[in-house]
């Protein structure tokens, strides 16, 4: 973990008063930096983070001058705010009118699309580092993906499985999952491709106590991501069935916190799996709850930004960091790399 003295440096969670937000604004505390909790409503906010602990302040996307004075005397963003569809634009412009770097959280294709076409040249410009994607979908798959690429300088094909024990999704991910109708994209031929319909479906062999598990094709913004920094003919996403019944059934609960970190009992494992010929690489990781997990790899992303050496641009995380040193700094159950 990455770790700065109090005060070093001053960050925006904007949407704070999220359910993904107030883990990153935690982490950041726990690390030693001061968070700034931004958001749309300051009766949220105040809820969210009373006794004074961390400075709020309302901002809105609509309102770009809001945008401005909120980030006045910061040094970074984390965007926990979806959809970002709606969102991360308006933010990573108010970022670069700060001239400040930016951090997001977001799963969704053509959002972090948008973010690599528009802002690459701007950020670069500018010496500023902006990340979209670095959450639990995303930039987590793309860090394992790059790590057991490793010194390969392309692939036939790369899958990655994602399996959680169950999804209790928050309020947040269900009006993201209303609101985000584009087509989901996959590669194949090495270019971005639509899904097949009707999505494969593929059986996992995790590691117990997840064990084998019926898989379907649910890609998420790692294809976008990698396909920006990993030559590879195919790639392909596949979620846990159980998980993806989950969430499309309306009475599935949100997360409920079973300890004092707020963390839900939901598990996780995340595999990539990169075929060269006939050689096979593997990089997997195991651990708890994957909206609280979210917080410590945006945290350890924006404390190497600040500590120097990050290339300017819109990046993956893949190419802005040494992978398997990140994947180390992280708090998981359970880790192979091979």
């Amino acid at each position: 973990m990455t770790k700065f003295e109090k005060n070093t440096h001053r960050v925006v969670v904007f949407g704070a008063a999220g359910h993904t937000g107030r883990f990153v604004v935690d982490e950041l505390l726990r690390r030693g930096l001061e968070p700034v909790a931004v958001g749309r409503r300051a009766e949220a906010l105040e809820a969210a983070f009373r006794g004074g602990r961390v400075e709020t302040r309302t901002a809105s996307v609509e309102d770009a001058g809001s945008l401005d004075l909120a980030f006045q005397g910061l040094a970074a963003v984390i965007n926990c705010a979806g959809p970002f569809l709606d969102t991360a634009e308006a933010v990573v412009s108010a970022a670069l009118r700060a001239g400040i770097h930016y951090i997001d959280v977001s799963a969704e294709q053509p959002s972090v699309q948008a973010v690599y076409d528009r802002f690459d040249g701007p950020a670069r410009t500018a010496g500023l580092v902006v990340l979209p994607a670095m959450g639990f979908y995303g930039g987590l798959s793309d860090l394992l993906a790059t790590v057991a690429m490793g010194d390969w300088g392309e692939a036939d094909d790369i899958r990655i499985g994602i399996g959680l024990d169950r999804w209790w999704p928050t309020e947040g991910t269900r009006i993201t999952g209303a609101r985000n109708t584009a087509p989901r994209q996959v590669i194949a031929g090495g270019q971005l491709a639509p899904l097949p319909n009707p999505a494969p479906r593929t059986l996992w062999a995790f590691p117990e106590p997840f064990g084998s598990q019926a898989m379907i094709g649910v890609p998420f913004s790692e294809v976008v991501v990698i396909a920006r920094h990993l030559k590879t003919g195919r790639l392909d996403t596949f979620l846990s069935e159980a998980a993806l019944k989950d969430i499309r059934d309306a009475a599935t609960p949100p997360p409920t916190a079973v300890d004092e970190r707020g963390l839900s009992a939901q598990r996780f494992v995340v595999e990539a799996i990169v075929r060269r010929g006939d050689q096979t690489r593997r990089a997997m990781v195991a651990g708890r709850d994957i909206y609280g997990f979210t917080a410590p790899l945006v945290c350890e992303a924006v404390g190497r930004v600040f500590a120097g050496g990050v290339a300017s641009g819109a990046l993956a995380p893949g190419e802005a960091f040494d992978a398997g040193d990140f994947l180390k700094a992280l708090p998981f159950d359970a880790s192979t790399f091979a």
